[in-house]
């Protein structure tokens, strides 16, 4: 099942929305998705202690902290509430949730996420379309109504 809107502005209303499992202790919440692979806006969750492990994007990111901490394991610097990270397209990382309570970023990214193995080899991958692809079937696959959530 799809629900669309009819008018100019196009709200996404989060609570309709699924926290989708990444894998254990990291979820997404989708927000937009822009057609064509040009990119995607979405609440990610981590519990404290999950890595989100290397990785590359091919286009820029854009981070904001809602709540929790994060760590960047690269520098060590801790991103708290009301923090902002910009990530240049190119930019190689990895971060971990650290605290007492879940880390919770709004993200907007485009281009692609490359999980990266230990000898730099892209190991996965992450774009618009997959991501959007594992949002509808996760719905259906649980009964739950998708939102058209296309731009």
């Amino acid at each position: 099942m799809t629900a669309t809107f009819e008018f100019g502005s196009v709200p996404t209303y989060a609570e309709r929305l699924p926290w989708i499992p990444i894998k254990e202790g990291e979820w997404f919440k989708p927000l937009r998705f822009l057609s064509g692979n040009r990119g995607r806006t979405l609440l990610l969750r981590l519990e404290p202690g999950v890595i989100e492990p290397l990785h590359r994007h091919t286009g820029e990111v854009h981070g904001f902290n809602l709540e929790g901490s994060r760590q960047l394991l690269e520098s060590g610097q801790i991103i708290g509430p009301g923090d902002y990270v910009y990530e240049p397209a190119g930019n190689q990382d990895s971060w971990m949730a650290v605290g007492n309570v879940p880390c919770v970023v709004f993200i907007s990214l485009r281009g692609a996420l490359e999980y990266l193995g230990p000898d730099g080899d892209v190991i996965a991958r992450d774009d618009t379309e997959s991501m959007a692809a594992g949002y509808r079937a996760y719905c259906e696959a649980n009964g739950l109504e998708w939102f058209d959530l296309s731009a």
